[in-house]
Order: structure tokens, then sequence, then C-alpha cells
């Protein structure tokens, strides 16, 4: 089986896109959403491109750290941030963010940057090591992931304000 590098997937939120984006685009809220992201610190928020934080995930007894930087962030639209660890490139992230009827079809996606070179095999090392995900396996994991994100998401931003 051919090796997936991207993945995408989308929901129908019941909120506008400016509330679903500024929910989003507050990075410390990834650790009530995600499966694996249990805390985000950003020094100086909001996020805004440049803007660099931590991640603290965890799968399972597996526990890893990552840095991130935003690279686009374009108010009800579209935020886009790059993960890696050790200095080596993992994994983009992202969301979109459209009209659809009275709330907004939010999509969010996922691209591996291990893509060649010794850097990305080190960096696929690293991902085994310490998330206990080899490559192949990634894209099940994230795909379960993405979707309990999306969903989590949604419940939030329909939540009464």
């Amino acid at each position: 089986m051919d090796r997936r590098w991207s993945l995408e997937e989308s929901v129908v939120v019941d909120a506008p896109p400016a509330h679903v984006y500024a929910l989003v685009s507050d990075l410390r809220n990834m650790g009530r959403w995600s499966p694996e992201c249990r805390y985000v610190w950003v020094p100086r928020p909001p996020a805004r491109p440049g803007t660099r934080f931590v991640g603290l995930n965890r799968r399972g007894p597996f526990a890893w750290p990552t840095l991130g930087r935003v690279t686009r962030a374009v108010p009800d639209r579209e935020f886009v941030f790059d993960v890696g660890v050790l200095g080596l490139p993992i994994a983009r992230w992202g969301y979109r963010f459209e009209p659809e009827g009275d709330g907004t079809r939010l999509t969010e996606f996922w691209q591996d940057l291990r893509t060649e070179g010794l850097r990305a095999r080190a960096a696929e090392l690293l991902g085994t090591l310490f998330a206990g995900t080899d490559p192949a396996r990634r894209v099940a994991v994230n795909s379960a992931g993405i979707r309990t994100t999306l969903l989590r998401i949604a419940e939030t931003a329909a939540e009464p304000a």
C-alpha cells in the first residue's frame, strides 16, 4: 500500500465562520478537542503568522512535545501551522472556514512534512519512538483524530455563549 502524505475532512458547524475561526485560532483550545494534544502554550496570544508555540501530546503510554509556528492566519477563512520536533519538520495542520447556510463548513487538513532525506528518516524514527506510531499507521491515527477533533469543535461552537 502506498503511503499517504495528506488528509482532509470536513464537518458543518452550527455557528458563523467568525466564531469558529476565533475558537480554532486560539491554539490553547486544542487540548480540549484533539485526542492526542493535551496542552498548547502560546507565549503571546493571539496567534498570528510567525507565532511560535509548544504542544504537549499524549497517546496511550507515549508522550511527546512539539514546537509549532503559525504560517497562515486569515480571519474567518484559514488558519495553518507547522509542527516539528528537535528542529525536524513533522507536519502541517490547518483549518479552512467556509460559509454554509447559517453555519460553517470547517475543514481540517494534515500534510506529512517528512518527505525525503536523512532529516525525514530521523523525524520518522522519532515519531515511532516518542508517539508510538510509525509512518504507515500515522495516516489512520490522524484520520480518526481529525474526525474526533472536528466533532468536538462543532459541539463547542454550537454551545450557547
